[in-house]
């Protein structure tokens, strides 16, 4: 078998650190005017344009390497575009570039090995530091340790110019013949005070972690994604320090894997020559050790393709990458892709395959908290805030700009930005924190864009978490129990509530979770904690993230003949929880499917939302930011106002005492819909001022408690439709059937059993169909409960018209196009 034959690299990586230099030394930014030249990007297939700087040079990394060597930097960040522009300026009028000729794309495809070339080129450049820096010098174990070299040194020439013998002549040939202190012993990465850290290019496009292939190992790329697990930040040893006890010399060893093997003699100049094989003891305090965090990022739900599980890349992060990130954030994180073999018994298994991961050189996250928005605002950003704050209707404004592609919805928008902008947490002198997030449930009929407005507020919530319910588990809602794959132990893996922490947790299909499941939520949404209590691990997480849920009825679509607690199969114990709860009813009105269905049509006509006057110019960058303004305040709550609430919650709870007659009062008391609650009181409390948040008052008014009771009684303004079914059906809860309900959801029932009926005579192949019953056979059971062919005709005339059942022209045969539950 013949051997492989070696080819050499046409890389002269000795030219490349003059390159380097050069860049470094030369390089100028901003300053002065600047005039655009087009470039071609050869591997892209895009045009770039480079920005020459004419006028007043600033050299911006030797600006850099002198805040390192003054020690008030430790990180040498190189933007790919810079040296991409340095090239450009420096190439005699001869652009574009070849591939194999621009040191831009060079430092992209080989990443890892130009690293250690910047930072040669770095250690040959690092200027002295300035005097204000040397006046108070902070000195750390490897100052002193190069100071005692320096000095052991300086004795062994006073030494051997005064006439020593072997040992002068073995410590001066450790010395060198410079006399200077032996660099070799010290490895460059002791040394050095700083790391290098790429920025890619700004035309490079951010992929999905399943794009990233074997192709781009070495190469820097930048992958997209959400955080799901963050690690402990540890320390990870790059040199390790030893002490020779023969010799008394310090040896030092790189370490550039995960496992490594100890020396143990001493190899020095001083033992070699005294023919001593001195024992090595390792030294912590001598060693370097870097900060090391591990991080799992995961697919985002839009690059997933269907029938896929999300895959999850594991990132490395050192040093200024570290405590970037937190579970929940979305980020473009740019790094080396780079493979890493198998260690230990898993090696054995793995054989010649290798897990791969991302050293982070670049984090980047998308979505800022609200307190990052707040403080970074620009000019232009705090200008274009400032009007739409100034205007009267701000509060309309900014909620019809939640979600522009729905049409109507204006209560319920406004309560969203109301729960986006939320109420100050407050905690009292005992500990007890009281709540200021706003829990909103959207309970209505199918097609009314309930989705869509979950999907809008997850997007625009600076952390917003959007999950469905069948797809999620009391345990990856809450907190899971995972093995650390660096250190083997047991660790918390936070579920959708604890990434949702300080901002929106979306909740779709919320009626379609598991009992079970459903039951982990309730300690989030009133206490805001999650207690963990499994494999050993005993602790609290937080969860401080309002819910935001959206969910259908009982029977998919919501029948007015039947009693709000019939229609909303939700327990008492979890509605009571939320702050508002919407009911989205489909209704058939003239005037309103006509705007509907032009605003549909508009929409897919154009690809946007129609231009509205009202919110025009509120994008959802700027509405981010006037949440996170609004965020920014505090109103308190004055004594008259208290008193104004205390005189609404007392009315509305003698309201409903009135309400409550003797015979339906058992009935009534499980109704978790029209109930007041103390926990409504809080509820007016949190709308009050996360309305007077929105008007920028710094404390609470009249109006404020007043539009809170307006929004919980729009809420609930559609169960108006049916007050005297709903009484009814509530007067008669433990009476006769015949007297609870009225004659057409009587009449249903009956049509429901029979169906039930007709499913089991039928077996198996009565499903393969749409259901049917006999319109003749219908009408002798509806005849013998002591009803009317009359009654028969009313309850399918309602039930045509929300499109639950059909019936033929000739009324023969009766078709369940949405087959109900038996009842």
């Amino acid at each position: 078998m013949s051997a492989l034959s070696a080819i050499r690299s046409v890389v002269d990586y000795e030219s490349e650190v003059d390159k380097i230099t050069q860049f470094l030394e030369k390089f100028t930014d901003g300053g002065g005017k600047k005039q655009a030249m087009e470039v071609d990007d050869d591997e892209e297939g895009i045009e770039m344009m480079a920005e020459l700087t004419l006028g007043e040079p600033q050299q911006k990394y030797k600006e850099v390497l002198q805040q390192v060597a003054n020690r008030t930097a430790d990180t040498v960040e190189i933007a790919l575009d810079d040296v991409r522009r340095f090239e450009v300026e420096n190439s005699g009028g001869h652009p574009p570039f070849a591939f194999n000729s621009s040191l831009a794309f060079r430092i992209e495809n080989n990443a890892k090995a130009y690293v250690e070339l910047f930072s040669k080129a770095v250690d040959k450049m690092m200027p002295e530091p300035d005097a204000s820096a040397m006046e108070d010098p902070e000195a750390d174990v490897l100052d002193v340790i190069f100071q005692a070299r320096r000095d052991r040194d300086r004795r062994d020439r006073e030494a051997l110019m005064g006439g020593g013998g072997k040992g002068a002549a073995a410590a001066a040939a450790e010395a060198g013949p410079g006399g200077a202190a032996d660099a070799e012993s010290f490895p460059a990465i002791l040394t050095r005070r700083y790391t290098v850290k790429f920025i890619a290019r700004a035309a490079q496009k951010a992929q999905a972690v399943r794009e990233v292939g074997a192709s781009q190992i070495g190469r820097l790329v930048t992958v997209r994604g959400i955080v799901t697990r963050v690690s402990e930040v540890r320390p990870a040893m790059v040199v390790a320090a030893y002490l020779c006890d023969a010799c008394g010399s310090e040896v030092f060893q790189e370490v550039k894997t995960r496992q490594f093997m100890p020396l143990s003699q001493c190899q020095s100049a001083r033992c070699v020559g005294n023919r001593s094989r001195g024992k090595l003891h390792k030294q912590t305090r001598g060693s370097r050790f870097v900060r090391f965090q591990e991080v799992k990022l995961q697919e985002l739900t839009d690059q997933v393709p269907m029938g896929d599980i999300p895959r999850t890349l594991t990132v490395h992060c050192y040093e200024s990458t570290v405590r970037k990130l937190n579970p929940g954030d979305v980020a473009h994180i740019g790094g080396v892709f780079l493979p890493q073999p198998y260690t230990g018994f898993r090696a054995l298994r793995a054989g010649l395959l290798a897990d791969t991961l991302l050293e982070a050189h670049h984090v980047r996250p998308l979505k800022k908290r609200y307190d990052e928005l707040a403080a970074e605002l620009t000019d232009e950003m705090r200008a274009r805030l400032a009007q739409v704050e100034e205007e009267p209707d701000a509060y309309g404004r900014v909620s019809r700009a939640i979600a522009p592609e729905i049409f109507g919805h204006a209560d319920v928008k406004k309560a969203l930005l109301l729960q986006l902008v939320a109420a100050p947490t407050k905690r009292t002198r005992d500990g007890m924190a009281i709540r200021g997030d706003i829990n909103v449930c959207l309970m209505g009929d199918p097609g009314v864009a309930k989705s869509q407005l979950l999907r809008f507020v997850a997007k625009v919530a600076p952390r917003g978490v959007y999950t469905t319910g069948r797809g999620s588990s009391g345990v990856g809602l809450t907190a899971a129990v995972m093995r650390d794959s660096t250190t083997g132990e047991m660790v918390l893996e936070g579920g959708a509530l604890v990434l949702a922490d300080n901002g929106v947790c979306c909740i779709d299909e919320f009626d379609k979770m598991d009992e079970a499941d459903r039951t982990a939520i309730h300690e989030v949404m009133e206490q805001q904690t999650i207690s963990i209590s499994k494999a050993g691990i005993t602790t609290t997480l937080n969860a401080r993230a309002s819910i935001l849920a959206a969910a259908n009825p009982a029977r998919s679509r919501y029948n007015p003949r039947l009693t709000p607690e019939e229609n909303i199969n939700l327990p008492a114990a979890l509605l009571s929880r939320f702050d508002v709860l919407f009911l989205m009813l489909d209704r058939p009105s003239a005037q309103d499917d006509l705007q509907l269905a032009r605003h549909v049509a508009w929409v897919h006509t154009h690809g946007r939302h129609p231009d509205d006057p009202a919110s025009a110019g509120i994008d959802a960058d700027l509405l981010r930011h006037f949440v996170a303004s609004a965020r920014a305040r505090t109103p308190v709550l004055p004594r008259a106002v208290a008193d104004y609430v205390v005189g609404a919650y007392v009315q509305l709870r003698q309201q409903y005492k009135a309400a409550l007659a003797p015979a339906r009062a058992a009935a009534a008391a499980r109704s978790a819909i029209g109930a007041t609650t103390p926990r409504t009181l809080l509820a007016i409390l949190r709308l009050a001022q996360a309305h007077a948040r929105v008007r920028r008052a710094a404390t609470v008014a009249s109006l404020d408690v007043d539009e809170a009771l307006r929004l919980m009684d729009a809420a609930h303004v559609t169960l108006d439709a049916q007050p005297a079914a709903a009484a009814a059906a509530a007067a008669g809860l433990y009476g006769d059937r015949r007297q609870r309900t009225d004659a057409v959801s009587a009449v249903f029932a009956i049509l429901t059993r029979s169906l039930a009926t007709a499913r089991a005579a039928a077996g198996p192949a009565g499903s393969v169909s749409l259901p049917q019953l006999s319109y003749a056979d219908v009408l002798g059971r509806v005849r013998d409960a002591g009803f009317s062919e009359a009654d028969l005709s009313r309850c399918l005339k309602q039930y045509e018209d929300i499109n639950i059942l059909q019936t033929n022209v000739t009324r023969t045969r009766i078709t369940f196009v949405s087959a109900p539950a038996a009842s």
